[in-house]
């Protein structure tokens, strides 16, 4: 397995992670592969704290040189916190996505609905 797909997380088709930390919250991200496709990100718009999100809905962009790609959310919930060091260093995105380059923190509405993501060696075969 690559350390590019690190085996304690979960993933979405639309490649973005979620890491689940001791308290039931999520933190999520865009995978190693998303980043390496995008480019130089220049921009990062992440939601607003108390926002909810919905499963499979746009709740953000990443900007590079490139394109602009939507941030999917993973799962439904509420965000509790987006990432600031992005709003004057996007280029973290890049440098460390599964660090310093998490986007936001969520609630889960249901919790179970993390298991449904898919294993690192799903998301392996999916990004190719």
């Amino acid at each position: 397995m690559s350390s590019a797909v690190p085996a304690d997380l979960r993933y979405t088709s639309e490649h973005e992670w979620v890491r689940r930390g001791e308290d039931g919250t999520l933190v999520v991200g865009i995978t190693d592969h998303a980043q390496a496709a995008l480019g130089d990100v220049v921009y990062v718009a992440l939601p607003a704290e108390g926002e909810s999100v919905e499963a499979g809905s746009a709740c953000g962009e990443v900007e590079s040189t490139k394109s602009v790609s939507e941030i999917t959310a993973p799962v439904g919930g509420t965000v509790l916190a987006h990432n600031p060091g992005l709003e004057t260093r996007p280029d973290l995105v890049n440098s460390d996505p599964y660090g310093e380059g998490w986007m936001f923190t969520l609630r889960p509405t249901d919790p179970a609905a993390v298991d449904s993501l898919l294993s690192a060696a799903e998301y392996a075969d999916h990004a190719g």
